[in-house]
Formats: structure tokens, sequence, C-alpha cells
């Protein structure tokens, strides 16, 4: 006879003292779960942010939309990324949904990961990026760790990610692609735009990106003279004092 667990009116089955803790099951819903279809934005709001600035459009996003600086471009510093978000949640050693993510992600597209900045892994190395250029992926933002460094420089392709590692990942699941994700710091939904060089990467939320875009196109409008007179040595450094003065600091 099968003995139960009385919990409240339910009752269940006794878990066999072979058996894995219920806990340890992979359940369908949010932490495993895809989604393929996500707004991305248009190739021409796009063609808005390929030649500014990763530090002005930061500034422009009140300087609280920049990834944490431990998330360097490991791989062609030289080249510009630029592309809509397709988000990965891992489980932490994990790149299933890594490997995953290369049938639904688009071309152009960057792939964002948010393997919790564990160093205990690489999430991604040579093969992948392979696969993902063929792709026609546009590059990995990872907060995480990645290998095969070298190989990857020499295919050319744009790796962001916290450091290397040799240490290869399992491939059990769970985790989650296009939802949204936390990436050194940043809340990142599906679809916003990624803009990366070597000063670092900024996310761009979709929702806002013509109001970014005009408020920079004005910012590089109104410091073009200022700019200029940089270039010719001929500037002014008068706004610290005004600044200085109205906190009332007196030059000793």
């Amino acid at each position: 006879m099968t003995a139960v667990l009385p919990i409240g009116r339910a009752e269940l089955p006794a878990r066999s003292p072979t058996a894995p803790p219920r806990s340890a099951k992979i359940h369908v819903g949010p932490g495993f779960r895809i989604e393929t279809n996500i707004p991305r934005p248009s190739p021409e709001v796009l063609r808005w942010f390929e030649d500014l600035d990763v530090a002005d459009i930061s500034d422009q996003l009140n300087r609280l939309y920049a990834l944490d600086a431990g998330i360097t471009y490991l791989s062609n510093p030289g080249r510009k990324l630029i592309g809509p978000a397709c988000t990965v949640r891992v489980y932490p050693g994990d790149n299933l949904m890594v490997h995953k993510v290369l049938d639904v992600a688009k071309p152009g597209d960057v792939v964002v990961i948010d393997a919790h900045a564990s160093y205990l892994n690489a999430v991604l190395g040579d093969m992948i990026s392979t696969k993902a250029k063929h792709r026609g992926i546009a590059g990995f933002v990872v907060d995480g760790y990645v290998r095969d460094i070298d190989d990857v420089r020499k295919h050319e392709f744009p790796v962001f990610a916290r450091g290397t590692t040799p240490i290869g990942p399992l491939h059990r699941g769970p985790g989650e692609i296009n939802f949204p994700i936390c990436c050194g710091g940043v809340v990142v939904h599906p679809g916003d735009i990624i803009v990366g060089d070597a000063s670092g990467i900024v996310v761009v939320p979709q929702s806002h990106a013509e109001e970014v875009h005009n408020r920079l196109l004005e910012y590089l409008a109104n410091s073009a003279d200022y700019r200029r007179s940089l270039d010719a040595g001929t500037f002014s450094n008068a706004w610290v004092d005004d600044v200085l003065a109205k906190l009332d600091l007196k030059l000793g």
C-alpha cells in the first residue's frame, strides 16, 4: 500500500527515498520558456545611432543605461556593435539556451546573455561564435565569462564579456529566451537597442529611441562650437568658476 503525506486536505504520494527531491524538477513557465516573436526597431531607427558615441548616448540616458564597466570588449574593439537585443537568461554554469538562441535570433540581432556574472563557467566560445556569425548575428554581450577568445578574435566577431575561463558549461537548462533580463546592472528588454564600442555598452529602450535620438542631435548641435574651440585650444574653463562661486567656495 502506498503511503501518503497529509497536506491540509490534499494528499500526495510519499517520495521514494531514492528519488530526487521534487524541488529539483524543471518546470515549464517562468525560468524555462522561449518567445520567438519580439518587436524589433526598424533599420532606419538603428541607423540613428550608428555614428553616435556610446558615451554621448549614455549621457542622454541620464547615465543610467550603460552596462557595468566590468563587461568589456574582448574580441574586436575597433568594430562598433549595434542591433536589437535578443535576450537570454541562463542558469549559472549552463548554456542550453545559448545554443537554442542561435535558432531564435534574427540576422542583425545582438544576443545579450544574463549569466549572473558567474566566473565559474564560460557560456560560449569559438564554436558558438562561429555558428552565430554564419547565422548573421551581430555579436554577443555576456554578463559572465567566455572562452576560446583567441579563436573568436580570428573570426573578428564582436564579443563583450566579464572575462575568460577555460571551463566549459553544462547543457541541461533551465533558462529563458526573449524575456526581460538584467545585464551589467541594466534591465534589458527584447528589442531594446544595444550600442557598443571600445568605451562599453549602452542600452537604448526601444520605446524611447526617437526621444533619445532627438535629444542627442540637439546636444551635439549645441556643443559644436565648444568642440571646435577644444580642437583649436581656445576653450574657456570659466564655467567651473561659476559653479564654484555658486557653492561659495573661496580660492585660497
